[in-house]
């Protein structure tokens, strides 16, 4: 097989006086960029080391916020970056997959490592395959402090699955020669398109001990096949992934949301399944005095009806993401407000009460969710300023309340202490 010229450059920076000349960088700064490529090559490095070098202190300053302070460690691509898994996320699917009793997992389109990365660390031995040369050099730098952990360079499906190994999988979930204005390929949001196919991940999992497929966050309820585990996941209120699991566990719908604590550790809940959740209300005479924006994750999963169980409470409308209640009940998926006043979704009705509650210099946030209406064509319509000049903030939710829309005057709340709340 011939070489691949840039796969060789990220070997070089993983070892030797590459990895010298990367660690020796000064922190990224763009304006300095030019000036520092000219100074290290007159110092006599090799033009196209100094180039490499430099894109990877770009590009783990950039994923220095997604990935945390162990990004300095890593090789990176720009593509693996922008699919890069978290790290609280991939410890708590390795944690989740070595409950199932596995010894070894195949991560199948191992993309830069960084889930595999988790497999071993949870003393999981591990087989990554990459079909990317460049993208498997960088994985093959960042696996290299774990012994148990190999990377392959061909075809995922090509490697052999026993029925005592475990399997990842993060099929590519972009349709090739479609762009948006950036460049990017328009994401997948069903089964349909994906790479490796649906049928393939679901021979895998017929092979495999357990088998959890990573998707797209937007993926559809309603499209989770029979006998899988579905889990949408949440961190820090980012909505991030749903993963399909096989093996581990019995089939069941749940939204994970987590928080992330010191360094990139976290704190997960989940919310699952009511068996018998409220109906949503049916008029806007039913808005009890707090209302509750649930975590993404949550609403993605289609599980806002079952939270309200959870808080005594119902959705003010299927599909709007808000939740009423007598009392907030602190729950790590659901932002209070205090329900103040119930307007009609009207702008001269809004304007009106503006005038006679509100400084019309003061702040006013507007959220909007389950009804057809342009934000800032309302915001124009309240003739609000463009620039508030300090008093308290003012929050508009306009949703839709039972079946018409409505303009609710809120204000946020504090979590309530834990102490005084009873689950």
């Amino acid at each position: 097989m011939t070489a691949d010229p840039a796969a060789d450059l990220l070997r070089r920076l993983a070892e030797g006086p590459g990895a010298r000349l990367l660690d020796a960088l000064p922190p990224y700064d763009e304006q300095d960029t030019f000036s520092l490529l000219a100074r290290l090559r007159a110092d006599g490095h090799d033009p196209e080391l100094v180039s490499a070098a430099l894109t990877q202190s770009r590009l783990r300053t950039r994923g220095r916020e997604r990935l945390g302070p162990g990004v300095e460690r890593l090789l990176l691509t720009q593509d693996g970056l922008e699919q890069a898994t978290r790290p609280a996320v991939a410890t708590r699917r390795a944690a989740r997959l070595a409950g199932t009793g596995v010894r070894h997992v195949l991560d199948l389109g191992c993309g830069l490592g960084l889930d595999a990365i988790a497999f071993a660390r949870e003393g999981l031995e591990v087989t990554a395959v990459e079909r990317d040369p460049v993208v498997a050099a960088a994985a093959r730098a960042n696996l290299a402090p774990w012994p148990g952990a190999r990377v392959l360079t061909g075809d995922a499906l090509s490697q052999p699955v026993g029925a005592d190994d475990a399997a990842f999988l993060d099929p590519a979930r972009r349709v090739t020669g479609v762009a948006d204005a950036r460049g990017r390929t328009r994401r997948v949001r069903g089964l349909e398109g994906l790479s490796p196919s649906f049928e393939e991940v679901r021979g895998v999992a017929g092979r495999a001990r357990a088998t959890v497929a990573k998707l797209g966050p937007s993926f559809d309820p309603g499209d989770v096949p029979a006998g899988a585990d579905a889990e949408w996941v949440s961190l820090d209120g980012d909505l991030l992934e749903c993963a399909l699991w096989w093996g581990a566990g019995p089939p069941r719908r749940r939204a994970v949301v987590g928080r992330t604590g010191p360094g990139t550790t976290a704190v997960w809940d989940e919310v699952v399944e009511s068996p018998d959740p409220p109906a949503p209300l049916p008029d806007a005479g039913g808005l009890l005095g707090h209302l509750a924006e649930v975590d993404d994750a949550v609403r993605a999963a289609g599980l806002t009806p079952s939270l309200a169980a959870a808080v005594d409470g119902r959705e003010t409308a299927p599909g709007t993401g808000y939740v009423t209640a007598a009392a907030a009940v602190d729950h790590p998926a659901m932002r209070w407000f205090a329900v103040r006043e119930v307007l009609p979704l009207r702008a001269t009705a809004v304007r009106a009460w503006l005038r006679h509650h509100h400084d019309p210099a003061g702040p006013v946030t507007l959220k909007k969710s389950g009804v057809r209406l342009d934000p800032d064509g309302f915001r124009r319509d309240l003739r609000l300023p463009r620039r508030a000049r300090g008093g308290d903030e003012l929050v508009l939710v306009l949703t839709t309340v039972g079946a018409s829309g409505r303009a609710l005057v809120v204000e946020r709340l504090a979590p309530p202490s834990p102490s005084a709340v009873e689950h």
